[in-house]
């Protein structure tokens, strides 16, 4: 009975318009289904869904990732090479700039070594010299020194008062070059100079009841520095109370 009406309709909307596009009837039959109850509506098929599996796209990216990272490697391999030779090459600064510095230093050094103690072979020469002096002036006794000067004993302080100048001239010349003379026997606050190896030369031990151990009781002979260098030690005895 449906199917009867059904196609009454349609014969006659396709005798209204024999003229009609093929599109045209179409929707004008789709207009005419929505006009019928739902309950006798043709049944329109339901599209059609379809599952795909994604452990290919899981399995794609990952060989996309691996081809990355392979096509990455050579850059890193090539940074890293890199940055070794800038370590490397940095490394090399340093220690060339510190050599530098220390041949110049050394350099420096020398050059005031040999202009500080260039005479150092010279003033050992005169060291003897010196000492001569001082040998002279011991050998007068310190009674006639301390006598009054009359005619009789004139030359003789004439004598001792000429060789203490020549000898202040000289050991002002030299100490001007550096070269200065130390006395063990010169008391330092009050109290003895204590014996030290680096500049003193022990000649012989003795006890003594005013000094301590140690102390220095006798110099033979005085010592001399060159710009701060012990030359020669002063020859000196020490004492050993026990």
């Amino acid at each position: 009975m449906f199917q009867q009406t059904l196609r009454k309709a349609a014969r006659s909307a396709l005798a209204a318009s024999p003229s009609t596009s093929a599109p045209l009837a179409l929707r004008r039959t789709s207009q005419l289904q929505t006009r019928l109850p739902a309950a006798v509506r043709p049944f329109a098929p339901r599209p059609f869904s379809r599952f795909y599996s994604t452990e290919n796209k899981d399995a794609s990216k990952e060989s996309e990732s691996s081809e990355a990272t392979e096509a990455e490697d050579p850059v890193k391999k090539q940074l890293e090479d890199q940055e070794k030779q800038i370590i490397e090459l940095k490394d090399r600064y340093l220690r060339s700039v510190a050599e530098s510095r220390n041949v110049q230093e050394r350099a420096k050094r020398d050059q005031d070594n040999a202009r500080n103690f260039a005479i150092q072979r010279f003033a050992k020469d005169l060291l003897e010299s010196i000492d001569n002096f001082d040998r002279a002036l011991l050998a007068v006794p310190v009674e006639q020194l301390n006598a009054e000067k009359t005619e009789e004993n004139k030359a003789l302080h004439e004598l001792v008062a000429g060789l203490k100048m020549t000898e202040n001239i000289l050991m002002n010349t030299l100490q001007k070059h550096g070269l200065e003379r130390f006395d063990p026997s010169e008391q330092v606050e009050g109290a003895a100079q204590k014996f030290d190896p680096n500049v003193h030369e022990a000649v012989f031990m003795a006890p003594s009841t005013e000094l301590a151990d140690g102390d220095v009781m006798y110099t033979q002979s005085k010592g001399f520095r060159l710009n701060g260098r012990t030359i020669r030690a002063a020859k000196v005895g020490v004492v050993k109370n026990a």
